[in-house]
């Protein structure tokens, strides 16, 4: 059960929407269900509902009109709830229940206080009511509505464990703010896909992620073509900072301001302040040992990658510190996403905008350093787009097979500190970014699975050998299915043809972290090997460099339990700005 509250200065107007058609002839059999004393009149049930309208609403400005001055000038609370879908449909009387507890729960209306604020309450819909009262108290004082909406918000929650409704995620307070009705009216009026704030929020997050500066922050914001308003002290130092989109202007033609703390909670200057305080500096993109014809954007997903799995293990360990690297992986998601391709570029544009849920919580870090998974986004930015293609395109793949396992594992951190929704987020990540791999693996996985099936019969049954070694009988099954190690093999006989022992590699790729999570145990290992052993993410570019002599550095004879970085390819701890798809 959800209720949204908002606030206006038009008793009228808000009545006759109520009582209309609707905007899309969505409105059926509008009708009142509850009111303050049980005898308002109704339109809905009336001969000539216009002069009915016209009473309604003089009994519920009543109390406005005689307070006069002292009346608040928005004294219209407007309060619609709404059941999940698949919940029971509810008889008048249960929702005139409803929005008697509602109102007393906020402080409107509670039980028996003759002064309560007049309401009423307009079923149109089977699955949900709107409560409209005016903010004037019988005594002519202004009703106390301190946190009115968490209050409607806990009332919502124990009604739905008494009724046996659908249970939703408590709130923590901690959310973005939800879009007004008006702000959504606007955006089908005009034809675009959001609204204005969800647009600027996308848009300001994005202009965040890997900034070094405050001052490139800003930049960044004129640069995706916002207006930026910055307001300043007599010093000259920065208070604050309000957004609006180009052409987006009230009834007046001014243009509808936003500040960063009204489109998200750490938005806000000081929040983002404290987010630049250790700062980034400004190195060369690192080069993957070996190989300096792989192209930046590949160079930085692949460097991305091991700083990625460090935060994973962070997470694993369940501590506060996590908290902060939970907005770092935010902006990788953040950089990713504006810098992929075409082909990746929608699912991973929406697994940043789930996740960002994920990245709020009560939980502080006061210690953690989160400069490499900041570099690591900052990396992405200055590298430029993808192509999605060749190298490219397989450390893409590579990337975002890592960044499942770290959506999977906030989801489980954010579970053990009791953080419904944020969990819940992770696990919409989590989705997104599975199919978005599906998308990027499809070329270099299916080229991976052809060099296996063509290795001669011995060498077949040799890495197969391996792997059965290695590997546990149930570590190589998925959902009951035993995989095709095809991919797997082929791996393995590039890293031997590279100097690398199979068997170590595959130890230490296994050693790295739990592998549970997984969709598929063989590509998640066939990222790690890769990575690991440098060999390059798109397999028909293998040939190619192999013969042109270049051979990673051996790794070590013992395999490394529990490390995140390759000796071979040492993770740089401060990285530069700017046929049928395979499961994973």
């Amino acid at each position: 059960m959800v209720p949204d509250i908002g606030r206006g200065s038009r008793t009228h107007g808000l009545l006759v929407y109520l009582y209309g058609p609707g905007r899309r002839e969505e409105h059926t059999d509008a009708h009142l269900v509850g009111s303050w004393d049980g005898f308002a009149p109704d339109p809905g049930r009336d001969p000539d509902p216009k002069v009915t309208l016209a009473r309604l609403t003089a009994a519920l400005d009543l109390r406005v009109k005689q307070a006069g001055d002292r009346a608040p000038a928005q004294h219209v609370w407007h309060c619609s709830v709404r059941t999940a879908p698949g919940d029971r449909r509810f008889s008048d009387e249960e929702w005139n229940a409803v929005a008697q507890r509602i109102v007393h729960a906020t402080g409107i209306a509670p039980d028996g206080d003759p002064d309560g604020c007049r309401w009423i309450a307009v079923r149109h819909a089977e699955d949900h009511i709107h409560i409209v009262a005016t903010l004037v108290r019988g005594d002519l004082r202004n009703p106390r509505l301190n946190y009115d909406f968490n209050k409607a918000q806990a009332e919502c929650r124990r009604i739905e464990k008494e009724m046996g409704l659908r249970r939703l995620n408590a709130s923590d307070g901690t959310a973005a703010k939800n879009p007004t009705s008006a702000e959504k009216f606007k955006a089908e009026r005009t034809g675009r896909p959001e609204t204005s704030r969800e647009t600027l929020r996308e848009a300001v997050r994005q202009a965040l992620a890997g900034a070094a500066t405050e001052e490139e922050f800003f930049t960044r914001l004129h640069e995706a073509g916002l207006r930026v308003k910055v307001r300043h002290a007599p010093s000259g130092d920065a208070l604050g900072y309000n957004v609006a989109l180009p052409g987006d202007r009230n009834r007046h033609g001014e243009p509808i301001w936003y500040p960063g703390s009204k489109l998200a909670p750490d938005l806000s200057l000081p929040k983002i302040r404290h987010r630049l305080t250790d700062g980034l500096t400004d190195q060369p993109t690192p080069t993957a040992e070996g190989r300096p014809d792989w192209s930046p954007p590949a160079r930085a997903r692949r460097s991305a990658t091991g700083t990625v799995e460090h935060a994973a293990s962070l997470l694993d360990r369940d501590d506060d510190e996590a908290a902060a690297h939970l907005v770092g992986v935010g902006e990788l998601l953040d950089a990713l996403a504006q810098t992929s391709p075409a082909a990746t570029r929608a699912e991973l544009a929406a697994a940043a905008r789930s996740f960002e849920r994920a990245t709020r919580s009560h939980v502080r870090a006061e210690r953690a350093d989160t400069r490499a998974i900041r570099s690591a986004a900052r990396g992405i930015i200055q590298a430029g787009g993808a192509l999605g293609r060749g190298e490219d395109g397989g450390t893409t793949a590579m990337l975002v097979s890592t960044l499942v396992l770290v959506a999977l594992a906030a989801a489980r951190w954010h579970s053990a500190h009791g953080h419904a929704q944020q969990a819940h987020a992770a696990r919409q990540t989590a989705q997104h970014l599975r199919t978005a791999y599906r998308l990027a693996a499809n070329t270099p996985m299916r080229a991976l699975h052809d060099q296996g099936r063509a290795l001669p019969e011995a060498d077949r049954r040799k890495y197969e050998s391996t792997i059965r070694t290695v590997l546990k009988e149930q570590d190589v099954r998925t959902e009951g299915t035993p995989t095709k190690t095809d991919a797997l093999a082929a791996t393995l006989a590039q890293a031997e043809a590279a100097g690398h022992d199979p068997e170590v590699l595959l130890q230490r790729a296994i050693d790295m972290r739990e592998l549970d999570t997984a969709a598929d145990v063989n590509d998640v290992l066939v990222w790690r090997l890769r990575r690991i052993a440098q060999l390059p993410a798109h397999p028909g570019e293998a040939t190619h460099r192999q013969q042109a002599g270049t051979r990673p550095n051996r790794l070590s004879a013992s395999p490394t339990s529990g490390r995140n970085v390759s000796a071979a390819a040492p993770r740089p701890a401060v990285p530069a700005p700017r046929s049928r798809p395979p499961r994973r």
